[in-house]
Parts: C-alpha cells; structure tokens; sequence
C-alpha cells in the first residue's frame, strides 16, 4: 500500500509540478502527516523532492527527474486503455497521435499486462449519442479545439434561438454531451456556453487572451447543466397516476424530473397515486410532456395546465371523430392560433 502511494506521489509530482501536501492528501486519501512522512521517505531514498515554503508553495521535483512508466498495476493498464476511446478522438483530429500514444504505452508495459489492457479495447465501446440520435460533426470543431488548446481568440458567427449573432470568445474548453459538441466561451468577462452546430463561421485570431485562473471547466459544465435543467421546468404540477402511469413515468422523465419528482407513498381505493412533477416553463410545454402518459394520468394542478390538457385532448378527439376529408383551411389556421403559443415580439 505504502509503495504504491509513493509512486503515485512521485507521478503527480512529475505531472502536475507542484502540489500541496492537502492536495497529496485528498489524491491518494491519507492524512496530511502521512504525506509528510512519505516526503521524507522519498527524500531519505535519494528521490530529488523539494519543499516551497510560503503560501503558494508545495513539494516539486527537480528538474528533470522522470519517473519510468513501469510501475502500472493491472487495473490502471486497463483503465488507461478503456479511456482512449476513438470517437472524440477522431473528431478533433488526433485519431492517429491516439494510435501512436496507445502503442507507445503498450510497448512500455510488462508483457504478463498487454493482453489485459489490450483485451478491454477489444470488448468495450463507447457510443456517445443518445438512442435515436447521432454524433454532430461540427465543420468549426477542430479550428476551436485548436484555438482553446493555444489560448488565443475566435470569432464566430452563431445562430442562436432568436437571431443570428457575432462575438469573439475566448475558447476556454470544450465538452461532448450527447453526441453534441459545446464550447464554453468567456464574453466580456462571463462565461457562456455555445452550441458548435450552429456556429455559422469561425476565424480563429492571433490575439492570446488569460485564462481566468479559478476556472474548472467540469465545475462549470455541472453547475450550467443543472441551471438550464431548471430554467426549463420551473415550475410543478399535482398529478394523479395510475399504478401503470407511475411506471410510465419514470420511463419517460428526464433525470432531473425524476431525481425531484415527489411521488405519495399511499394510493387511493383504486390504486392511483399522487405525484408532485416538475414541468416546463409554459402549459403548452407541461401539456406536451404529460400528453405522453396518455389516459394514465390526470393533471389536478394547476387550473391553467388542467384546462389546457382539456383543450388539446377535445381537439385531437374531434380531429379523429371527422371524416377523412380534408378540414376547412379557414378552420385549421383558426385552430393553430388557438392551440399553438404565438411566438413573441424580439427586441
């Protein structure tokens, strides 16, 4: 045990170049005086390690000293193997760099562990995109990727929901979602996030810029997922389900809907049970996403979304009532406006 937290001290130390003690600590989850006394184990063993003093200081090694790559157990040989997936690779460019790294680190391995990691490319696959969906290929990722990897400017014309926009952005990292690309880009000062689909043109400039020290792009990345999970159900409606509405619904819900979904523990005489579910921002969008539990579900509150779930319901139930024949133009378009929410005025 002891010899492996050293040899992961030693790798951290040579690939981060300077790390506190808490950091050592929090990495290989022992105490702070347990780093201390395995420090002064590597330095008494002749291992070249230094401490700064001061309050951005930190153990570093000289410079220099390498550590070989020969000192990976069986399970972190395969993780390393499972995690070179080709897909994002490709996308970006370093499908072959990734081949070349990967052959690399296979000849750097003791023989008894090549077949093991070797084995987990074999049996293991990853497909990014949802069911029923595929992997965007952005025209502009490569240049962006390119332009974040160097920290200089782009500018790019974007398509937004509203309009068609031009900004210029510092890059400050990339994400795969989904099957979808998205940037996460500073503009004057905050941070925001970007869809490269809809990025129209893009010119990468020769213009550096200073990466904002205290960003974390998965930080971020988590904490703007979960504002727009939010902002897209605000709202919350009562609805009574049956033992088979229940079921759909956790089938059919986004995670953040189930995660905050309160459902009754007791049913009533018929076995219907009562759910508190969050919904989007209007009853049209709460309408469309319990429309999908058919007969199995009966929204209760509020008035607004229960009257608007009557509305569309009549509405689909006259338009299989009628004969074949096609409806009165004059009739569908007076439909549409009442049915369908009118799209508002842009500033």
């Amino acid at each position: 045990m002891r010899a492996s937290r050293m040899l992961s001290i030693l790798t951290t130390l040579q690939a981060r170049g300077q790390v506190t003690a808490p950091e050592l600590a929090e990495a290989c989850e022992v105490s702070v005086r347990t780093i201390y006394r395995d420090i002064d184990a590597l330095a008494a063993s002749g291992v070249p390690v230094y401490a700064d003093r001061g309050a951005e200081g930190g153990y570093r090694l000289l410079d220099g000293y390498r550590v070989r790559l020969n000192g990976l157990s069986q399970s972190e040989a395969e993780a390393l193997f499972l995690a070179a997936l080709p897909g994002p690779a490709a996308a970006l460019g370093l499908d072959a760099a990734m081949l070349a790294a990967q052959n690399k680190m296979m000849a750097a391995l003791p023989a008894h562990l090549r077949q093991d990691a070797g084995r987990m490319q074999e049996r293991f696959h990853l497909d990014a995109p949802g069911w029923f969906g595929e992997t965007e290929e952005p025209q502009h990722l490569r240049a962006i990727a390119g332009a974040a990897l160097r920290g200089t400017l782009i500018k790019i014309r974007y398509q937004s929901w509203r309009s068609e926009k031009q900004r210029r952005v510092a890059p400050l990292g990339l994400v795969l979602k989904g099957g979808s690309w998205y940037l996460a880009g500073e503009v004057d000062g905050s941070v925001r996030t970007y869809r490269l689909a809809r990025v129209l043109d893009c010119t990468v400039l020769d213009d550096r810029f200073d990466r904002p020290a205290d960003f974390d792009l998965a930080a971020y990345w988590q904490a703007a997922t979960l504002r727009l999970e939010a902002e897209m159900h605000p709202n919350v409606a009562i609805v009574r389900l049956s033992p088979f509405g229940v079921k759909l619904l956790d089938a059919l819900s986004q995670p953040y809907v189930k995660a905050r979904m309160q459902l009754e523990e007791t049913a009533d005489a018929d076995g219907w049970r009562i759910a508190r579910v969050p919904t989007g921002k209007t009853s049209w969008h709460a309408a469309a996403e319990l429309l999908r539990l058919g007969p199995e579900a009966e929204v209760l509150e509020p008035a607004d979304l229960r009257e608007k779930i009557a509305e569309l319901t009549q509405a689909m139930a006259a338009r299989y009532r009628a004969s074949s024949q096609a409806a009165d133009p004059a009739a569908r378009k007076a439909w549409r406006r009442r049915i369908l929410p009118q799209p508002t005025k842009q500033s």
